[in-house]
């Protein structure tokens, strides 16, 4: 397995754990408002980081180091990812990973298996295939579809720690559209607001185009309060 990057060490990216985060390449989505456009494809050859190297990094960091995120473009792409995972669970390291949650037959697994502590999956759009195909800029099969809501469903009954969280585009999501949201993953512990940066969006036509306001996201947030335990607000 080969990685696109690695942050040596992180305090936002893992809640409340210092950590280090693992790039992966590759994704089934092409969102048009993807800031990490360079992680989509896989590179050829073996310029990335050798999980090797990653894992040698990480046993000299045991007892300074709490986790370990993986994050992409879509890690669960990647099928090596669980085997990675069992190695630096061996560490005695704790384990995120950020996903689409478009394998949920793979999360079964890992979380059968005892090697996530914490899941963080992006809600596109509200749950209707047309928003949520225009969400992933037109790269969504009706079984791609199929498969988020059942890892929505999953995620909702699993034992561990769970974020839903969506980037919010004004051209693709409404006030309402988002309540749909908080009202799709009813009863989650956690349901972060994200927003979104035109700067570096992967559509051209984005960029440099509005963003909600701070109030426009609180207005949201209370729009959704009554569905989840927690709303959260990352700008």
């Amino acid at each position: 397995m080969h990685l696109a990057g690695i942050i040596k060490q992180s305090l936002i990216d893992y809640p409340g754990e210092l950590a280090a985060v693992l790039f992966t390449r590759g994704c089934n989505f092409l969102c048009p408002y993807c800031h990490n456009s360079h992680l989509l494809y896989k590179r050829q050859g073996g310029t990335d980081l050798p999980l090797e190297n990653v894992l040698a990094f990480l046993k000299e960091r045991r007892g300074f180091l709490d986790g370990v995120v993986f994050t992409g473009g879509e890690p669960t792409k990647n099928p090596e990812l669980e085997q990675a995972m069992v190695e630096i669970k061996q560490l005695g390291y704790k384990i995120k990973l950020d996903t689409n949650g478009s394998h949920p037959e793979l999360l079964v697994r890992l979380l059968d298996k005892g090697l996530l502590d914490y899941v963080a999956m992006d809600v596109k759009a509200a749950l209707d295939y047309k928003k949520y195909y225009a969400a992933c800029g037109g790269n969504l099969s009706s079984r791609d579809f199929l498969n988020v809501r059942n890892s929505i469903y999953l995620l909702l009954l699993a034992p561990i720690m769970v974020e839903f969280r969506t980037t919010i585009v004004p051209s693709l999501h409404s006030k309402e559209n988002i309540r749909q949201i908080a009202q799709a993953i009813e009863g989650a512990r956690l349901y972060t607001l994200q927003q979104f940066y035109p700067d570096n969006a992967m559509d051209i036509n984005l960029r440099g185009t509005y963003t909600y306001s701070r109030e426009d996201f609180e207005e949201m947030a209370e729009l959704c309060a009554p569905y989840v335990k927690e709303v959260r607000i990352i700008e």
